[in-house]
């Protein structure tokens, strides 16, 4: 039993839901989401304020002016698509603390918040995703 509630802390400590994320960006937590997708991704659909650093081009130089107190979350389209894991992957090897989106911006749309970019979705803020 104590393996299976390590298992479980260990997916709370390093996985993030889009509800969560929202509310952590609505409170006074250091948080900064990373897009680690393409440029021209994030360019196309973004979480909003979200930072556009793919994870092809994550290194000590690119990432030097980040904050290494904050918290970073990392995301990229959702189910299919690792470059969210990529990206966590690598943040964590250069000593950031990073969980990863479950979902990605996929499941932040459909749990009916809105994105930026040239493809925006301008929703609601949805008052009762099922999380």
């Amino acid at each position: 039993m104590n393996q299976q509630i390590s298992f479980y802390e260990a997916k709370l400590e390093y996985e993030i839901d889009s509800a969560d994320l929202y509310a952590l960006l609505q409170s006074k937590e250091s948080i900064i989401v990373i897009d680690a997708r393409s440029g021209t991704a994030y360019e196309n659909e973004h979480i909003p304020g979200a930072l556009s650093l793919p994870h092809l081009e994550m290194n000590k130089k690119r990432v030097q002016d980040l904050c290494p107190e904050s918290l970073y979350v990392s995301y990229c389209d959702g189910i299919g698509c690792n470059a969210s894991t990529k990206g966590a992957y690598k943040l964590a090897r250069l000593g950031f603390r990073v969980k990863e989106l479950i979902g990605g911006l996929d499941w932040w749309k459909k749990d009916g918040y809105s994105t930026e970019g040239k493809n925006s979705s301008r929703s609601p803020v949805c008052g009762g995703c099922s999380c």
